[in-house]
């Protein structure tokens, strides 16, 4: 299990845009995390007060990216990713805001190879998914500039 702080270490996010508080459960293949940042009045993906489901969407890319730290050699900087592109994405509600129940962030790596992978993924809270779908990335994105 990961915390907050350990999280942050292995992605670009810092502050406030690290999203996630905990790591459950990982493996080669998947990721479990959870979140309470959506409540935070201070959530820096907030718009007019309210944070929208679609806001899910970097929920998943940010355990995304801890997976791939997680499943980066020891030692080994973590490779920087692109999010090239969602599909499929179905919100199952409008809004992450007033979920009382802590955010349970799914995503599991359905192909790729050394330079892109294709993750699967659902956010959900109490048992009930908020949101779902599959999300491309391009790795090494440093060398696409």
């Amino acid at each position: 299990m990961l915390d907050r702080s350990a999280i942050a270490a292995r992605i670009p996010h810092q502050g406030d845009m690290c999203l996630l508080d905990r790591v459950v459960a990982w493996n080669e293949s998947s990721i479990q995390c959870t979140a309470s940042s959506h409540r935070r009045s201070d959530n820096p993906l907030r718009e007019g007060g309210r944070l929208g489901v679609a806001a899910g969407i970097e929920y998943a890319a940010q355990a995304m990216a801890v997976h791939g730290g997680l499943l980066t050699a020891n030692g080994q900087p973590p490779r920087q990713g692109y999010l090239a592109s969602v599909r499929g994405v179905r919100f199952h509600t409008l809004r992450l805001d007033n979920q009382g129940a802590d955010l349970q962030i799914e995503a599991e790596r359905v192909s790729g190879d050394a330079r892109q992978v294709l993750y699967r993924f659902t956010v959900s809270a109490a048992g009930q998914a908020l949101l779902d779908g599959r999300a491309a990335v391009i790795l090494d994105a440093e060398g696409l500039q």
